[in-house]
């Protein structure tokens, strides 16, 4: 059961709890590691691991990793106005967008909050691929009906339900043809694998020469695949390929093949974090939206809402954020060495003078090292400034020996670890 309402430009959503279920790689997914390693994520049955977080990372660092990413949504927009809808809906530029280009973006309700980040694909002058974040499909779904029906607050532009544009599930078992779902491969070893898939040089010539957000629909082993250069770990090297669910079982087990001598692995949830924490890519719930109500700018991707575009659901929300936002994402880099505990989500911050300037988000172990994407004060956040961090308590008896639970922004604190905070987002 779903529920859709809207107070003051907010888009209300509820959705009622269902079981999770597997996904289209559950099968092969069982056979490479116990169900022990398996947990639920988005709705789904997702791996935790098959190997070992740590190595996982490595692999995708040094060669290449293969990612089971069947979970995102994957809608189809089209029709003569499909770009206006868009363009409208979404907070980039979508009508300059050229055929065989990608491009990411937010869709905002109308009082400005992040409903999902996105990913908007041009197959053709009316045909868009939109990538969904798999825990918002039902959200987003929910949310472009209402926008056509002319039931949702669009905070003052014209009513979206006259335009010539329809929305449609990619993932739809019902669907006739062109279903899509996403298998990611990423790290230096990609071109190489994919490059064993296919006889035909031109092929392998127009998969390499891809260029960041740009994507050919091609055939890998007769596999219909639209290949586009994108990910999620900050691979400089990296494809998602997005092919019919009934050959993705199919696909996935020839990249592991191929790319077995290249030392290509399958990689699970915790590596795709570990990676995106690495890399400063942000987590819708964490570094977007979330308890803290992240918006993009605050995230460090304003350069994806077109302030300048004439209109789109949001935009005088947006507005009124980059003119007056005064916290932000950043990316902390902290020792991992023996003996050193890790820090968790929700740790305070803290600034040179031991005031806390905001919170942890994520955090992953790295090597030796840990990195943090915390919220926190933009003059405490610069790159190259020292911070520090606190450990909240971890348990009834550290309370009792006079360890916070909680931090206020401002509350003076001893700090347990220095840090120092690095550039924002990192390419390896």
């Amino acid at each position: 059961m779903v529920q859709g309402s809207t107070s003051v430009g907010q888009f209300v959503f509820e959705q009622r709890a269902t079981e999770p279920g597997p996904s289209v790689l559950y099968g092969e997914h069982v056979k490479l590691t116990g169900k022990s390693h398996i947990a639920a994520f988005a709705g789904y049955l997702m791996p935790l691991w098959y190997s070992s977080i740590g190595e996982e990372h490595r692999a995708v660092r040094e060669r290449a990793g293969l990612f089971d990413c069947t979970h995102m949504g994957v809608l189809e927009v089209s029709g003569a106005d499909a770009a206006q809808f868009l363009n409208l809906v979404t907070t980039n530029e979508v009508p300059s967008l050229k055929i065989g280009r990608a491009r990411y973006g937010y869709i905002l309700d109308a009082a400005g909050n992040v409903l999902d980040d996105i990913i908007i694909y041009r197959r053709g002058e009316t045909s868009f691929m939109v990538v969904v974040n798999a825990s918002n499909e039902p959200k987003i779904k929910f949310y472009v009906q209402e926008l056509m029906a002319d039931r949702v607050a669009v905070g003052g532009h014209s009513p979206l339900c006259g335009l010539r544009v329809a929305v449609r599930d990619m993932r739809d078992p019902n669907r006739a043809k062109d279903r899509r779902v996403d298998i990611a491969l990423q790290g230096p070893a990609s071109i190489d694998t994919l490059a064993k898939l296919t006889d035909d040089a031109s092929v392998v010539e127009r998969v390499s020469g891809l260029k960041g957000f740009a994507f050919v629909e091609e055939r890998l082993a007769g596999i219909d695949c639209l290949i586009c250069r994108t990910g999620y770990t900050g691979s400089t090297v990296g494809f998602e390929l997005f092919a019919d669910p009934e050959q993705a079982p199919r696909l996935w087990n020839l990249i592991l093949e191929a790319g077995e001598p290249l030392g290509v692995v399958p990689c699970g949830l915790g590596a795709r974090d570990s990676l995106r924490i690495e890399a400063g890519l942000p987590l819708y719930g964490h570094e977007l939206d979330g308890k803290f109500n992240i918006s993009p700018f605050e995230a460090g991707y304003g350069w994806a809402v077109k302030l300048d575009k004439e209109s789109f659901i949001g935009k005088a929300a947006m507005q009124r954020v980059a003119e007056t936002y005064d916290m932000e994402v950043a990316r902390i880099e902290l020792p991992a060495t023996r003996g050193v505990r890790p820090i968790r989500q929700d740790d305070p911050i803290l600034d040179k003078a031991g005031r806390c300037a905001g919170w942890v988000l994520s955090a992953a172990k790295v090597d030796e090292k840990q990195y943090a994407l915390a919220y926190v004060a933009r003059d405490a956040a610069q790159e190259g400034m020292n911070v520090g961090v606190y450990y909240l308590a971890r348990s009834q008896s550290q309370v009792e020996q006079g360890r916070a639970q909680a931090a206020q922004k401002g509350q003076k604190l001893t700090a347990d670890l220095a840090g120092t905070v690095v550039s924002r987002f990192a390419r390896f």
